[in-house]
């Protein structure tokens, strides 16, 4: 009878540590949601985006709703653990604001800003990940080392654009039978490291875009490796049934926080290219812009 009670003893208590070993894991994973917490200690706000945007190169900075559509703000623990995720869209009315309840120790906070169709990967602050399907788009970050002191405290943070953009421009007709571009690159990242800003991976982009009346430019993205690099990209026009009308190849130099215009007669030029003229026009608020031509 002894044995039998010690028996039943035991596997309770192997149960009972089975479900407490789940309800950490679960607790520690940190996962996603879109509400954050009002009464948390920590209220974390976006004051502004660094040089926006692309197109008005000269202004200092932006409420992020006119920039982006979402923000995602993450808490790991210093070794990477995630804490907590909050994922916004600008259709929030506290858009740039999200509020955590923290114990008390040091984080590290990141704060990711960007339009892409999908939140990025996030359980690894040192590889956040945009895939494909969800599109490549101009990416801002934040990124600090924050100390709780269980007090409620206010952090204040800038987000910086961390993506570099290729802007290729089509300067002669579409034809009329092309219905859709493929853009497929490879030398960058579609992933970055948060403390860092640069990528992290080898990523093959490949990004479609469908042809609209008068469209000429199509602008790719993606994270250097380092502050400087190239991507290798090839460029189809396809048509309706998916067919290749036209290719061409280039490699492409790119900076970090900068914009290559790579430009030229698709169609009726000759053949696979790389540059022939480069040119750089250096603005105060940028490292500068390159001007490339096929």
């Amino acid at each position: 009878m002894e044995r039998k009670s010690f028996i039943f003893l035991a596997l309770v208590l192997m149960l009972l540590s089975i479900v407490l070993a789940c309800e950490k894991a679960i607790i520690g994973e940190g996962k996603e949601t879109t509400t954050d917490d009002p009464d948390g200690n920590v209220h974390v706000t976006v004051y502004q985006v660094a040089k926006t945007p692309f197109t008005s190169l000269t202004r200092a900075g932006s409420d992020p709703a006119t920039v982006m559509t979402r923000l995602n703000f993450a808490v790991y623990t210093l070794e990477g653990t995630r804490v907590k995720q909050v994922n916004k869209t600008s259709d929030n009315s506290a858009f740039n604001q999200c509020s955590f309840q923290l114990e008390p120790g040091d984080y590290q906070l990141v704060v990711v800003g960007h339009s892409s169709g999908g939140n990025p990967t996030m359980t690894d602050p040192t590889c956040i990940k945009f895939t494909n399907a969800q599109g490549f788009t101009e990416t801002f970050m934040a990124y600090q080392v924050l100390t709780v002191t269980g007090e409620s405290q206010e952090v204040g943070v800038n987000i910086a654009r961390i993506v570099s953009r290729c802007s290729v421009v089509l300067t002669d007709d579409i034809p009329a039978n092309v219905k859709k571009l493929r853009f497929y690159y490879t030398g960058g990242s579609g992933a970055f490291d948060a403390s860092t800003g640069l990528g992290c991976v080898n990523s093959k982009q490949d990004v479609w875009f469908d042809v609209a009346s008068g469209q000429h430019q199509f602008d790719l993205y993606t994270f250097l490796h380092d502050n400087e690099g190239t991507i290798h990209l090839q460029v189809t026009a396809h048509d309706a049934d998916d067919n290749i009308i036209q290719e061409r190849t280039f490699d492409v130099p790119m900076e970090r926080d900068h914009i290559t215009w790579l430009s030229g007669a698709f169609f009726s030029g000759s053949g696979s290219s790389s540059s022939t003229t480069i040119t750089v026009t250096v603005n105060t608020d940028w490292a500068g812009e390159t001007h490339l031509t096929f």
